[in-house]
């Protein structure tokens, strides 16, 4: 038997029906396996403890051109070390492939407990999974994922700070979850990992860039680049205050048209009332007119459905108005900024918001750049005039 190189393994023939072997002269079990395909691979035929009365398997060690041929054999020789001192190298392998990975410890999280989210806190840790932790760590024992991996993987994702952390959270609730299942062992390996600091959005719309939405709706309504639904719910929702989650899925059945509120039976916080000013009344019925016969205020593409994706339309309603970095959630804050620049207290602005804490309201108390102007030349004038009366 020839010894095992890189020549002799590319000099071996292309079998025409089973595959052939070949032996190395020195390493009792080593060899190569020549698939019809074309493929070459290493591989070691041992048996167990025993002898001959052992059990035989075969190890494969890896496919020629990912490993070389000194690597195989290398990997051969500790395989056979292993062996001699009584272990399997084949049996740990099977070990390895049955024991639970992430992706299973999700699989029964999605089957047992996503459920009782919320319908948003669902999607959104699906889609957390679905681009992010699956790709990454879905294959892997999930005894085998440690702290340094996991470090590793949250730092590269430290552009986006706010979905590093939400991340690295499902994360360490998947870990609690296979440690109380037995499926992992010691301390969860998320803890002690620094999440990224968060800094609160402070954008809002100035009057004269809702003027310039306006008219950018408006103008995309007519060429037909956006339903009148779309327009209607982004309306509403910088009428009201209200998160866009709030409405995409509500109902003609929850308006109260003579007390003018819509009763969520359930939100981020709840039960919540939506307060209508007689202009959000106004859009509200031009709604009704076109989709009262439908149970969602504002129906989707498909028959029985609501309209989900707000995000399209209002992008082309900011490239169309050459705003930069609005999202739709900006409205809410434009709405809360509005009101508070208005001179509404704080706790009014809370009720209409839905927030149960006057701490949380205090996060969009940046006023308008008009209201605040005003004041600005209020005290000016108050100042001016003390100024003259003193020459």
């Amino acid at each position: 038997m020839p010894r095992i190189t890189k020549s002799f393994v590319e000099s071996l023939p292309l079998p025409k029906g089973a595959p052939i072997f070949a032996w190395d002269d020195r390493v009792s079990g080593f060899g190569v396996k020549v698939l019809p395909s074309g493929k070459r691979k290493y591989i070691l035929k041992y048996r167990t403890q025993g002898g001959r009365a052992g059990r035989q398997r075969w190890l494969g060690l890896g496919l020629h051109g990912s490993v070389t041929a000194d690597q195989a054999r290398a990997l051969a020789q500790r395989a056979l070390a292993s062996i001699a001192e009584g272990g399997d190298p084949q049996a740990g392998r099977r070990e390895a492939a049955t024991l639970p990975t992430l992706a299973d410890v999700w699989q029964r999280y999605e089957r047992d407990h996503l459920g009782l989210r919320k319908a948003s806190t669902q999607r959104n840790y699906r889609a957390i999974w679905d681009d992010r932790l699956g790709p990454a760590f879905g294959k892997h024992a999930v005894r085998e994922i440690g702290r340094g991996a996991i470090d590793a993987f949250h730092k590269k994702l430290s552009a986006t700070p706010y979905q590093a952390n939400r991340t690295l959270a499902l994360l360490s609730k998947l870990m609690n979850l296979a440690g109380a299942w037995e499926w992992r062992e010691g301390t969860n390996p998320c803890r002690h990992i620094s999440k990224f600091q968060e800094r609160p959005r402070q954008r809002f719309l100035s009057v004269d860039e809702i003027s310039s939405v306006q008219e950018a709706t408006a103008k995309l309504l007519i060429q037909g680049k956006i339903t009148v639904h779309a327009a209607s719910i982004l309306e509403l929702l910088l009428l009201t205050g209200a998160r866009s989650g709030e409405l995409t899925g509500a109902q003609w059945d929850w308006v109260d048209w003579d007390r003018q509120i819509i009763s969520l039976p359930d939100s981020k916080t709840g039960a919540k009332t939506i307060y209508l000013s007689k202009a959000a009344m106004g859009v509200l019925r031009e709604q009704h007119a076109r989709s009262h016969f439908q149970p969602y205020i504002f129906p989707g593409r498909l028959a029985g459905k609501h309209i989900h994706n707000l995000r399209k339309p209002w992008a082309l309603i900011c490239k169309e108005a050459g705003l930069d970095g609005v999202r739709v959630h900006d409205l809410r804050h434009t709405s809360a900024s509005l009101a508070l620049g208005s001179g509404v207290s704080l706790a009014i602005v809370g009720r209409l918001l839905g927030h149960t804490q006057a701490q949380t309201t205090l996060r969009y108390a940046h006023l308008d750049a008009d209201p605040a102007l005003q004041a600005a030349d209020a005290i000016g004038q108050i100042v001016q005039r003390g100024r003259a009366s003193n020459r």
